[in-house]
């Protein structure tokens, strides 16, 4: 075949160091363009960006060509390196170690999309934590609590 067909959508879910509450509202806009870009430079397709404070949620079409572990790695170090370039901390930005990812078939995208637009509203109800564990129940995915996003501190 001379070609490579794919349709490989996936959920990505990461979190601020400590899981502290970091990102503010007035350059969040910011910080998901700049994500975009990095998504776009892995030849993938960013079709939703949302989160609150203290996580970030990311649904892409994937190209077949890079792994998940790529993208992500570069995700987080480089958007790490500019929000520290950009605003300045008083200490340094970063995000916890490891990540979230859960595929989905395409029919599920729409409803995937508005669940990670309205994030906000979403965690009036429920918090990051109960929201990750529900998510990989949800997926059967096999975990071990000491390993799960650390809480506030």
């Amino acid at each position: 075949m001379a070609n490579t067909y794919s349709q490989i959508y996936h959920h990505f879910v990461f979190a601020v160091r400590q899981r502290e509450c970091l990102i503010q509202p007035e350059w969040k806009e910011e910080l998901y363009k700049y994500m975009t870009g990095c998504v776009t430079n892995h030849e993938c397709k960013l079709l939703s960006i949302g989160g609150v404070a203290d996580h970030i949620h990311i649904l892409t079409g994937m190209n077949p060509a890079v792994s998940c572990a790529t993208l992500m790695t570069d995700l987080k170090r480089s958007s790490a390196l500019w929000i520290n370039q950009e605003f300045y901390w008083p200490g340094i930005f970063s995000w916890q170690k490891g990540y979230g990812v859960f595929s989905y078939s395409r029919s599920a995208i729409p409803a995937v999309a508005s669940y990670i637009e309205n994030q906000e509203t979403h965690h009036q109800k429920r918090s990051f934590r109960e929201e990750y564990l529900k998510i990989l129940k949800d997926f059967d995915v096999e975990f071990d609590e000491r390993y799960i996003f650390k809480p506030v501190l």
